[in-house]
């Protein structure tokens, strides 16, 4: 995969990321799990999914974007 599909593939990553961080279709919802609201399982399960996606992100793509060399490192 070329660099620039690459960047453009992370944009769309971190563009879904931030769309979906506020679940609008769970307002006025009251349906619970395990004695908790759905909307706040969202929360927990969506930050696990952004610390993922994040930490791989630093594994090359924030190297890249701040001009750092991998093996300077």
């Amino acid at each position: 995969m070329t660099r620039q599909k690459r960047d453009y593939l992370w944009v769309g990553v971190f563009a879904v990321l931030v769309t979906f961080a506020i679940p609008w279709f769970l307002w006025r919802d009251a349906t619970t799990w395990a004695g908790l609201p759905v909307w706040l399982w969202w929360h927990v399960g969506w930050m696990f999914l952004a610390s993922g996606a994040f930490y791989l992100f630093t594994r090359g793509a924030w190297d890249r974007g701040m001009s750092v060399d991998a093996e300077e490192v």
